[in-house]
């Protein structure tokens, strides 16, 4: 078993239908695969891979053996996943993977179906082995080169690979299992798998994760298996994917017009920036007031693109329309369908009322995580955590096409981006805002009156972390409007009034999470103002969950 995390309770979405991977549209020329086997941490295998200097492609184990090598891979990875080898529908892959002479790394449920596979023992356990482990490692070549002989390891697995093979079972080709490392529990921590056969099969399996920050020397692991073993040339850079893309941008768009849903937020700015690099003034960006925004954001954002980077830019108020179809609507993933939905019918107003009928691309900010979370990613086989108003709660009528340059790309990627396109400091490092608003800030149903009473104290907050100097250090603070009332004290009289939550949290890449140490001076100052200055509340609390088992947001 695998997943260094508590897993979300979701149910996994069906995958979607296979599109066959096409070389050509990867924006780099030397890639590493990553297959899915559904662990939370399989996109931070990716992310490992490509801070490490090599682009990396989460897909499908679902992928036929040809289509893989068609993309003539330096690497493959297998990642972990939540199943036993022997539980029944299990995922598993093409046997005739391990055929093609590609260096495999095998991570904890990647490296037991891998044995399992090729013909070597491994017993399904009675109990899990979760947490951090002593690592001793035997062998210091390739995959240990440079690591210390003893270092810690977190461990997130049931089953184990054992010496041997399994009754009956020949060996792939002949192969002999070397042990690499090994803990107290698990005899056979990292392995090696020798081929007899020259230019056949080149496995390492580890049963720990390389992948999260709970393994010191993880990411050493990790480079060791690209550079010494893949031989990778660690030449990934962001003005290598601008360059790919803005030529991807202008061969699907030719003589075509784009219209780019703009908020303001990092995503979509960066999204805007390079679009407009790459077609000029066929890109018609679009700012949607929705009612859902915070404090003096319209301003911002026309002064901003319209003034100072002269961006073709057209404000839309929607607030009554967005605010009609949230009437009564209480369930998070309701909301989100409901506000994906209008954002589409009020850019096909705006297509029409301008005669844009050229514009039939719409361009959004979509990330990777956002397409993980969604259940669309290309495995297949994540959870579904959230529906993300521009991915899982689009309309399955939309007329226009789609254009997200920013789709294979991490948070940490795209600020990187915005860097190599020149956007200054205070919109690259600006904190996230959900593309719903504060409809997802709002527990239970949203009113006129709660945002108002919302962006008021997410106003005062803000203020605070600015002043004492903390933007930069967290990376997403917000406040939140529970749906309780609280019994408080003012002016020696009986209250009983709205309760903020205040959310605020370190991340890199934002799959995972942990809540900020805001020192207690900096909250009793918040708590004190809110309480004060905003009308109709009395009490402030301060979430301190990390994601997981908790998503930053709370809808």
């Amino acid at each position: 078993m695998s997943t260094p995390a508590s897993p979300q309770s979701n149910a996994p979405t069906p995958a979607a239908s296979h599109k066959p991977l096409d070389r050509a549209s990867l924006p780099h020329n030397e890639v590493v695969v990553v297959l899915d086997f559904g662990g939370q941490t399989a996109q931070l295998i990716a992310r490992r891979v490509r801070e490490a200097g090599a682009f990396s492609l989460l897909i499908t184990p679902k992928t036929p053996t040809s289509e893989i090598k068609a993309l003539a891979p330096k690497g493959i990875i297998l990642s972990g996943g939540p199943a036993s080898v022997y539980d029944e529908g299990a995922p598993t892959c093409d046997p005739a993977l391990f055929e093609l002479g590609i260096p495999i790394l095998g991570i904890c449920y990647g490296m037991q179906l891998a044995c399992h596979m090729m013909g070597f023992h491994v017993d399904k356990g009675d109990s899990r082995e979760f947490g951090r482990a002593a690592l001793n490692i035997k062998d210091r070549r390739d995959l240990f080169g440079a690591i210390p002989e003893k270092t810690a390891v977190w461990m997130s697995h049931g089953d184990q690979v054992h010496p041997g093979t399994a009754p009956g079972t020949p060996t792939l080709r002949g192969g002999r299992l070397e042990v690499l490392a090994s803990t107290d529990t698990c005899p056979i921590a990292a392995a090696r798998v020798v081929d007899p056969m020259p230019g056949g099969l080149k496995f390492y399996g580890v049963q720990f994760h390389p992948e999260v920050t709970h393994t010191p020397h993880g990411v050493d692991i990790l480079r060791n298996f690209l550079y010494e073993i893949c031989k990778c040339s660690g030449s990934w850079r962001m003005a290598d994917f601008l360059d790919t893309e803005i030529a991807r941008v202008r061969e699907r768009v030719g003589k075509g017009g784009v219209i780019c849903g703009l908020s303001g937020g990092v995503d979509s700015s960066v999204c805007a920036a390079l679009l407009h690099k790459a077609i000029g003034d066929q890109l018609q960006c679009v700012f949607i007031d929705t009612g859902l925004l915070r404090k003096n954001e319209r301003e911002l954002v026309e002064t901003t693109f319209r003034d100072h980077f002269h961006i073709r830019l057209k404000v839309i108020d929607a607030a009554d329309a967005f605010l009609a179809d949230l009437k009564g609507v209480t369930e998070p993933q309701a909301k989100r369908k409901a506000i994906g939905a209008r954002f589409i019918r009020v850019f096909e107003e705006t297509q029409l009322s301008m005669g844009l009928h050229g514009h039939n691309f719409l361009a959004q900010g979509t990330l990777y995580p956002d397409v993980i979370e969604s259940g669309h990613s290309a495995a297949g086989t994540s959870a579904a955590i959230k529906l993300h108003h521009n991915v899982g709660g689009l309309p399955d009528d939309l007329e226009f096409d789609l254009l997200e340059p920013l789709r294979d790309l991490f948070k940490d990627e795209v600020r990187k981006l915005g860097e190599v396109l020149g956007l200054p400091d205070q919109i690259i490092w600006r904190h996230p805002f959900p593309g719903p608003g504060l409809a997802v800030r709002i527990l239970g149903e949203v009113t006129r009156e709660k945002l108002d009473l919302l962006r008021d104290a997410d106003e005062i907050l803000l203020e605070e972390i600015v002043a004492s100097n903390l933007y930069r250090s967290t990376s997403q603070v917000f406040a939140v409007l529970l749906p309780v009332r609280s019994v408080g004290v003012m002016g020696d009289g009986r209250t009983y009034e709205s309760v903020i939550a205040v959310r605020a949290v370190e991340t890199q890449d934002f799959m995972t999470a942990d809540w900020a140490r805001v020192p207690f001076n900096v909250l009793a100052t918040i708590s004190n103002r809110i309480i004060n200055e905003v009308r109709g509340v009395n009490r402030v609390v301060y979430d301190i969950s990390s994601k997981p088992p908790a998503t930053i947001e709370w809808e």
